[in-house]
């Protein structure tokens, strides 16, 4: 059976990962999204934010880590996002997509993105 989905869409911090010197000195925003696989039955029934996922204090997390310590790669911050995720034990699974849209490349491009896909397994 497939599972529910909850997604924060747009979640935008400061941060400061990058291999190049500037962007750990004055930082970028990146722009976060999170789909998580969570069954949202027993929640829904009993209508008790305890059994689901708690998508305000994930955001808080979230942007936590990405104002957080700083990694080379976007890679690396993804997969410290969908790692916090999944210490909610009502996430199964994440989806992840860490945008970089000030990435400093030689050509104009509106953005660049990274995504994963994690689960318990």
């Amino acid at each position: 059976m497939s599972r529910d989905q909850i997604a924060l869409t747009g979640l935008r911090v400061i941060g400061y990962h990058g291999v190049l010197a500037h962007e750990r000195a004055i930082g970028q925003e990146f722009v976060i999204d999170a789909v998580l696989g969570v069954d949202t039955r027993a929640a829904a029934a009993a209508d008790d934010l305890r059994l689901t996922a708690d998508y305000g204090a994930l955001a808080d997390r979230l942007a936590a880590i990405v104002a957080g310590p700083p990694a080379d790669l976007i890679e690396t911050l993804a997969q410290r996002l969908a790692d916090a995720c999944l210490e909610d034990p009502a996430v199964a699974d994440v989806q992840i997509t860490v945008h970089k849209p000030h990435a400093p490349v030689a050509r104009h491009l509106a953005d660049i993105s990274v995504t994963i896909r994690r689960d318990r397994s």
